[in-house]
C-alpha cells in the first residue's frame, strides 16, 4: 500500500517537473529570440543597414523583428511557477540540501526524529505559502489588477502557482507522514539518498 501512495505521488510530483522544465524551456527560447530580434533591429536601424539596403531593412523592421513585447514580464510570471513546479519532485526525491555535519554522528533513531522535525517545518512552511497564495489570488481577482504591459490578469500566475503549491503540500504531508511512521517503528522507509525504497 505505502508502495503504491509511494509510486503515485512520485508520479504527480514527476509530472509536475516536466511541466516546469517545458515552461522553463519556453522561456529560454522567447529570452534567446527577444535578445537576438533586439541586437537584429539595432543592426537593422543602423546607418549602414539604411545606406546598404534600406528597403530590405525597413521591410524587416515593418514585421515586427525587434524583442518579444512583454518578455520581462512572462519571464516573471514563468519562472514564479517553474519554481513550485519543481518543489514536490525536490521534496520526494530528497533533493533539498542539507548540512549533516553534526547529525552524522549521532544515531539513527536520533536522525529519525530529526528528520521528522525537519519535514514538519517543511510541511508548515508549504502549508504557509499556499495559504499566502490564495489570499494573493483572491485580492488580485477581487480587484481586476492586470500586468503593467501584457495587461494579463495577474490572478491567473498566482492560479497556477497556487495549484503547484497545493501538490507541493500534499506531497509534504506524505512525506511527513513517512518520517512520523519512521520515527516511530525505528526503521527506514525511503532511502536518504534518493527515491527508492527498501
Amino acid at each position: 500500500m505505502q508502495r503504491a501512495i509511494h509510486g503515485v505521488m512520485l508520479t504527480v510530483a514527476r509530472a509536475l517537473a516536466l511541466i516546469g522544465g517545458g515552461v522553463l524551456l519556453a522561456l529560454i527560447v522567447m529570452t534567446c529570440l527577444s535578445i537576438a530580434g533586439r541586437h537584429l533591429a539595432a543592426a537593422l536601424g543602423s546607418e549602414a543597414a539604411q545606406t546598404l539596403v534600406p528597403g530590405l531593412a525597413d521591410a524587416l523592421l515593418g514585421l515586427g523583428v525587434g524583442r518579444v513585447f512583454g518578455d520581462f514580464e512572462m519571464t516573471e510570471l514563468g519562472m514564479a511557477f517553474a519554481i513550485f513546479c519543481f518543489l514536490p519532485y525536490c521534496h520526494i526525491t530528497l533533493g533539498h540540501a542539507r548540512v549533516d555535519v553534526f547529525t552524522s554522528a549521532l544515531s539513527d533513531r536520533v536522525n529519525r526524529w530529526l528528520r521528522l522535525v525537519a519535514e514538519a517545518a517543511f510541511f508548515l512552511a508549504l502549508a504557509l505559502i499556499a495559504w499566502r497564495l490564495s489570499v494573493g489570488m483572491s485580492n488580485r481577482l477581487r480587484t481586476g489588477q492586470t500586468t503593467y504591459i501584457l495587461e494579463w490578469p495577474v490572478w491567473m500566475p498566482y492560479a497556477a502557482c497556487l495549484g503547484a503549491a497545493v501538490v507541493a503540500v500534499v506531497v509534504a504531508a506524505y512525506m511527513l507522514a513517512v518520517r512520523m511512521i519512521e520515527a516511530v517503528q525505528d526503521r527506514d522507509i525511503i532511502d536518504e539518498p534518493g527515491e527508492a525504497e527498501r
